[in-house]
């Protein structure tokens, strides 16, 4: 290798230098911008999934399972030690559903079935609610903050009636992805909770880099009853496709769900979250990938003086003063598929968190359509 002296490298540096102050030109601007072609696939950017897969622990956990897929339910029991043990609670508080969305569907079910009425935020996720719904509940529906999204927690207080069996909180919010002060979180939980459920989906708490935020685990630890957290392994660990979701309650309100669940786990999900619940690495990946790809984009809405709620969750949320379903289909024109319509917010745009390249596509075409 030919030795290079610090005359050349000095002279190199100059160079560099000299070029950036032609007239006309910006080096650094041109040697980091880049052109993006269009892929030639659909990028996925509206269910809010890993875009990186189950984790090479989770996919082995996979592959040895297929042999075992004539077993009912597998090694239930491992997975409920090891999450009990993750979180410092005991098993006998711990529901294990097919996905979080069945330990949703099952507190509807429950909410319904003592003929009360639910109070939650507009919009929000929409499983629990629905299934009640569709069971004969009243649906009493509060809407957020108009000017910051946030939840409004005074206005749920007061939208409470004699006949609501449940009040229903998603933190982080979706399809906002805000989160609510601890504090009055907790507080809010404890009064509400002395008469009527409290459900609280922490779908995306992992992704959570605030200190204002807070799950609300402890309350269950410390023996509050009427209260339910649930979360799940579709996101951060990637096994949306497998369904695997987990609550947490008192042990008789607990036993309540366990006795009301339709669904049946299987042992290929079972293995698959055993695997990637040990796998820190993979975990703190996500996490950074997903910042990574969020600063992308946040520091373009940014620079464009863009209106969109900071996320703390794995997508971002962001004004576009357009109806919802006509911006979809110039986005899945450039193969990106973003977020639904969540009424009543119907121009605004849910964007779930790809690759960090392919959001740097996304954030090019977003330039040209909306910028």
């Amino acid at each position: 290798m030919t030795a290079v002296s610090r005359r050349q490298i000095l002279l190199g540096s100059g160079a560099l230098i000299s070029a950036c102050m032609i007239p006309g030109t910006n080096f650094i601007r041109d040697a980091i911008s880049e052109e993006f072609t269009k892929p030639d696939y659909m990028i996925r950017m509206g269910t809010n999934e890993n875009p990186w897969g189950p984790s090479r622990v989770a996919l082995r956990a996979i592959v040895d399972s297929i042999k075992d897929s004539s077993l009912y339910g597998g090694n239930r029991r491992r997975l409920a030690a090891l999450i009990g043990q993750a979180n410092d609670i005991p098993v006998d508080h711990l529901s294990i559903g097919t996905g979080s969305g069945e330990i949703l569907r099952t507190a509807g079910l429950l909410v319904a079935m003592e003929e009360g009425s639910v109070v939650c935020a507009d919009p929000t996720y929409h499983d629990l609610i629905r299934y009640a719904e569709r069971a004969g509940s009243e649906i009493i529906r509060v809407p957020v903050n108009p000017n910051t999204l946030a939840t409004d927690l005074d206005g749920m207080y007061k939208a409470i009636r004699s006949d609501t069996k449940c009040v229903y909180l998603v933190n982080p919010n979706n399809p906002i992805p805000s989160i609510i002060e601890k504090d009055a979180l907790r507080n809010f939980v404890l009064e509400v909770s002395k008469d009527r459920m409290v459900f609280i989906d922490e779908a995306y708490f992992e992704f959570v880099e605030n200190s204002d935020y807070a799950s609300m685990l402890d309350l269950i630890r410390d023996g509050h009853d009427n209260i339910v957290v649930s979360r799940t392994a579709s996101k951060i660990h990637a096994l949306a496709g497998l369904r695997v979701g987990f609550g947490f309650a008192h042990p008789d309100l607990t036993a309540r769900i366990n006795a009301a669940k339709t669904g049946a786990i299987n042992v290929i999900g079972v293995n698959a979250a055993i695997a990637s619940y040990q796998d820190r690495e993979f975990q703190d990946f996500t996490i950074r990938k997903n910042r990574e790809s969020l600063d992308i984009v946040e520091g373009m809405f940014d620079e464009l003086g863009h209106r969109y709620i900071k996320s703390h969750a794995n997508f971002t949320f962001v004004y576009t003063g357009r109806d919802i379903r006509e911006v979809n289909k110039i986005f899945r024109a450039e193969n990106c598929m973003v977020g639904r319509p969540f009424l009543p917010l119907s121009d605004w745009m849910r964007v779930s968190m790809a690759k960090p390249k392919e959001m740097r596509y996304f954030a090019q075409v977003y330039r040209k359509l909306l910028g």
